[in-house]
């Protein structure tokens, strides 16, 4: 039986995939308390679908381009810290530390458990 599909791995991919979620969701969130007017809706759509693409073309399963896993690994760190960054700089600094560490841990658990 491989990792992904005991209970742990299905719960370590399944947090994953929220944590992907979180990141659309803080960057739309930060595009809207930022902007002003209609540049609100502008990076409210723009941020999340900018971390969207990147996703999709390095980080993603089947991702677009096929790059090492270190890149991989490098590229989801920065997108799940500019999506911190983004709550913090909304003033939910709380949410931003808890969001981060939550990162931290489910991507330490992918790689011990080799569901990358």
């Amino acid at each position: 039986m491989s990792t992904a599909s005991t209970p742990l791995g299905w719960v370590v991919v399944g947090v994953r995939f929220l944590l992907e979620m979180c990141v659309l969701l803080a960057l739309g969130y930060w595009g809207y308390e930022t902007g002003t007017g209609g540049l609100r809706y502008v990076l409210a759509v723009a941020a999340p679908l900018a971390a969207a693409v990147v996703w999709g073309a390095v980080v993603a399963p089947k991702a677009a381009f096929s790059v090492p896993p270190a890149v991989r690994l490098v590229v989801s760190l920065v997108v799940f810290a500019a999506a911190a960054g983004a709550l913090y700089a909304v003033d939910r600094p709380v949410l931003a530390v808890a969001f981060a560490a939550v990162v931290v841990v489910d991507t330490a658990l992918v790689y011990v458990l080799g569901l990358d």
